[in-house]
């Protein structure tokens, strides 16, 4: 079997970028009064479940226990909507999220009771947030080692 690119070593500079953008997202959510880091985590956690992304979901549940985020908010994610375990904030956010990621177009209710919740920065803040987990998703489908091989 041939193992997977290294994207690292192949394109260093491409993933700075993205790292970069990772640096911006965890000062913008750990010192935003809106937006917190168990957000962001939860966040990565939905667009991952989303994107189908064994991966990223396996890595970012640890993180996020490993910060202190309750495991009942993390197995309960796929079905936020119907529990009241998650903030005002985190649903606009979440719904945010899934919202940006289907292919459908933003009406311009759907922004304004988004940014209503959120602020105008703290919208944009979690739309480059969707927009960071989602590249990461699509290059670790691509690149990364199935689970069952990271567990030989």
């Amino acid at each position: 079997m041939t193992s997977r690119i290294n994207y690292f070593k192949i394109a260093p500079k491409a993933m700075d970028i993205l790292l970069n953008q990772e640096q911006y997202l965890s000062n913008q959510f750990s010192s935003s009064e809106t937006l917190s880091a168990s957000l962001w985590e939860l966040l990565k956690l939905r667009v991952s479940q989303i994107n189908q992304c064994a991966f990223c979901i396996d890595m970012h549940s640890k993180v996020a226990l490993e910060r202190g985020e309750m495991p009942v908010r993390i197995l309960g994610l796929n079905a936020w909507r119907g529990l009241p375990i998650y903030t005002h904030v985190e649903r606009s956010a979440l719904a945010w999220a899934e919202l940006i990621v289907s292919d459908e177009r933003v009406s311009q209710k759907e922004y304004e009771l988004a940014v209503d919740v959120l602020t105008e920065p703290g919208l944009l803040d979690v739309t480059l947030a969707v927009n960071a987990i989602n590249s990461w998703n699509r290059i670790s489908k691509a690149f990364s080692p199935t689970i069952e091989k990271m567990s030989e």
